[in-house]
Order: structure tokens, then sequence, then C-alpha cells
């Protein structure tokens, strides 16, 4: 196929060469915009085209990469949040991701945010540097016997419970459907309600759907523990930033990990060092000691670059050599 590679970055162009030289042969040409209605017409002649999370491919994108001969679109991801798949569907375009690249890669950055803010690495680091030998202010708790909770158990999800059950956590989930790994590992069902009573960290790894937007809001808040630590590494839409902020200014939320926020299209992937940022409210997000944000890193790890480019270019060769692909979403799935 001949491929449109949108959002390019020097470590997409390194994975996926080395993958589609060892054993797919596809015709990829790399892109560095973020494909959208500006761009949409860079794909003309193309075959497919490749995204990322970023990426916008609505209706509108998805007419023109139709009227311009694009019958794929593989997301180099899980999520499929940023595609309108009945637009898809309507227009004879195919859509496939990956469903999981390296569970561990995410459910390991996951800990590393509890761990960094429960231990204040972030601030330590800073003062050593500055020579600032004093522990006041770094005050930090066991995780043995603390309750973790955890929304979302597919296989992050079970990665984070399986760790944190290794640092003695008792570990809370809520999912629609119940994990059967999960259960052995020594985790216990609830209510989201009683999850958020319960927990001294709740962390999310659902996907972003209508049902799950917003997931923590105002009213999520007040639910949980006053000094709840809440991590999210999976969409930046299940959380209300505003309602955090608020939060955090209360005291109801004592620590926040970030690797996603709901408006970072703006924002992550870019070195915006030289300028000033113009969101507001991440800039309001920075000035919190108790918070730590990473630009959505969570899933970089050279193995997950690995199985992103693997099955990327088998899902396009699977589309190409049969019309039928495992990895394949459908209208019935879901759509923004």
């Amino acid at each position: 196929m001949k491929v449109a590679v949108f959002s390019t970055k020097p470590y997409d162009e390194q994975f996926l060469a080395q993958a589609n030289q060892a054993s797919h042969q596809h015709e990829l040409v790399f892109l560095e915009p973020r494909l959208n209605a500006a761009t949409a017409a860079l794909a003309k002649g193309f075959d497919a085209v490749c995204v990322f999370v970023n990426d916008q491919v609505d209706a509108n994108v998805l007419e023109q990469l139709a009227a311009g001969g694009t019958r794929a679109v593989a997301l180099r991801c899980a999520g499929f949040n940023n595609v309108d798949l009945k637009a898809a569907e309507r227009l004879g375009i195919a859509v496939v991701r990956v469903p999981a690249y390296s569970p561990y890669a995410v459910a390991e950055h996951t800990v590393a945010l509890i761990l960094t803010l429960n231990r204040q690495i972030h601030r330590a680091y800073h003062r050593i540097r500055d020579g600032n030998f004093a522990l006041d202010g770094l005050l930090g708790f066991d995780l043995r016997g603390r309750t973790l909770g955890v929304v979302g158990t597919g296989q992050i999800g079970v990665e984070v419970v399986r760790i944190m059950r290794g640092f003695g956590c008792r570990v809370l989930c809520y999912d629609l459907h119940a994990n059967p790994e999960a259960q052995t590992l020594g985790a216990e069902y609830v209510s989201l309600d009683e999850l958020f009573r319960e927990a001294d960290i709740v962390t999310l790894h659902c996907p972003l759907t209508p049902d799950t937007h917003h997931l923590i809001d105002a009213a999520a808040v007040a639910k949980m523990k006053k000094g709840v630590m809440l991590i999210n590494t999976s969409r930046g839409a299940m959380v209300d930033t505003a309602a955090i902020i608020e939060g955090l200014k209360s005291g109801q939320v004592g620590y926040l990990g970030l690797d996603v926020y709901e408006e970072e299209s703006d924002l992550f992937f870019e070195d915006l060092s030289n300028i000033v940022l113009k969101d507001d409210v991440f800039a309001r997000l920075l000035t919190f000691p108790n918070v730590v944000i990473t630009g959505h890193q969570a899933f970089f790890t050279r193995n997950a670059l690995e199985s992103i480019a693997h099955t990327t270019l088998s899902n396009l060769t699977d589309l190409e050599t049969g019309g039928e692909c495992a990895n394949r979403v459908l209208a019935a799935n879901g759509s923004t």
C-alpha cells in the first residue's frame, strides 16, 4: 500500500521504516503535519493514512480522504475516539488500530507517577540541584496497606493491579466487566462510588467514550477521600480539569499525576519552550507543587514502539491481501 504517515516524529519514522523493511514493503511517506481538514489534501492518491492520537479523523476529513482515493485509516494507538467510525463505514474506509502494544509501559509509568508524587521526587530533584538538602515538605507515606482504586481493568489496568499488589496495596477495581485475572491477583470489584469513597489513590485505565467523558468531575471528586491521589494515563477528557483545579485548591485532591490532558492537542508532542503558553487552565495546573505532568509519554518505550510499528503495518498488510483484519474497528464499537 501507499501510505501517508501523519504526525511523524523521528522515532515514528525510525521504527516504522525498520519494521516495513523487515517484513512488509509498503510505500511509506512520512509527513510532519497532523491530519485535519487543512492537511487532508496531502493524502490524495494514497491508499491509506497512518495517524496518531491527536490527528482529526472526523466526517469532513474522511470525506476528503475518500474523494482522494484513500480506503484505510491505520491508527498507531489503541484509542479511536478521534475517528468518526460511522462516517468511515458509510464511505467504505476501513479503520484499524493497535489494541495492545505494551501494557507494561503504561502501567509502569502509572506507578512512576504514584511514586514521584508520594515521595516528592520532582521537588527533591530540584532542591538538591540548588544545594538545598532539607527534608521539610518532602514527607511521603508507605504504599503498603494503602487502598488503590483502578478504574478499568483491561490489559493495562491488570498490570497496575499486579504491580501495586506487589507493594502490598489493597486494590479495588471498577469495570463494566470483571477481569478474572485481576481477581486472581487479589483485587476486589466494587461500585464506582465505593471505589471513590475507599481509595487513597485512584488511577484511570479505561477508553474515552461518551459515558466516560468527564468521569472525574466535581461530583466524583467530592465523593473521594480528602487528600486523594488521582492518576490519569488513559485519555485527558476523562477528567474535568476545572473541577480538579478546584479540588487541588481546596485540598480535596492531594496529589495529581497526569500523562494526558483534555486540551493536549495544542501542546503535547511539540517543543514549545520558546513561546508563551496560551492555555490558562494548563498553566494553572503547573503552579501546584503537588502536580506532576508528563507529555503523553507513558507508551514511550522501545518495546512499545516496535510493537506499534509491527502491528500497524501488519494491519495494513491484512487489509491489502485479504480485506479483513482482526484489529478492525467497526461503527458498532462507538464513534465521536
